[in-house]
């Protein structure tokens, strides 16, 4: 397949990068600063862009396949950036008559699981105080996705690890495996890539967790 990775310098975006060139894709990375992005190979395009423009994005996803996305903010004082950039992608996606979208979102916005006891949902609801701000960005790129008319899906993981990804994660449409707290960043991309693929996952939202 021919991909395009926004947020390609980040925690997940780097992952995706490295797994889809693995398996054999073209890839074509969106950054802002090439220095930042550690991966290479002969099927990896290096598409400099900051988000902030629709029409100049626009050629990074024109005959693409899908478009992934590993944007998040980086913490509290980043809310309000991934809807933004989000809407640009979206925009850029329409305007190539791309329809394939994959992003990473969070656990905390999908709903609570029936097999969480106390402690997760204790911890479900410290999250909300301390990044309500970022959860509520979220909820407005989310938002977005559901009225756009690309074929979307979100991954939606708990706490990110940085270790070796396993291949074994849980994954549950339409919801979150119950007391699911972590998951290695290298496993949701693993997970983007899959929902490529899966029929069942488009324009839905997807839990991962260990």
């Amino acid at each position: 397949m021919r991909l395009t990775v926004v947020g390609a310098t980040g925690g997940v975006g780097r992952e995706l990068v490295r797994q889809a060139l693995a398996a054999g894709h073209e890839v074509t990375a969106v950054v802002r600063d090439p220095a930042r992005l550690p991966v290479t190979g002969d099927r990896l395009e290096v598409f400099r862009a900051d988000l902030s423009d629709a029409g100049r994005l626009r050629p990074a996803v024109a005959g693409r396949d899908a478009v992934l996305s590993g944007l998040g903010a980086r913490g509290r004082g980043d809310a309000g950036v991934t809807s933004r950039l989000t809407r640009t992608v979206l925009a850029a996606m329409a305007a190539a008559e791309v329809r394939r979208l994959v992003v990473v979102s969070a656990a905390p916005l999908g709903p609570v699981s029936d097999g969480d006891g106390l402690v997760d949902r204790g911890l479900r609801a410290v999250l909300w105080r301390v990044l309500g701000d970022v959860y509520g960005d979220l909820r407005r790129m989310e938002a977005e996705l559901a009225a756009s008319a690309a074929d979307w899906t979100v991954v939606r993981p708990p706490r990110l690890q940085d270790r070796p990804g396993t291949g074994r994660y849980r994954r549950v449409v339409g919801g979150n495996p119950p007391r699911g707290r972590f998951v290695a960043r290298a496993d949701v991309a693993h997970a983007m890539l899959a929902a490529l693929g899966d029929p069942e996952t488009v324009r839905q939202a997807v839990g991962v967790a260990y």
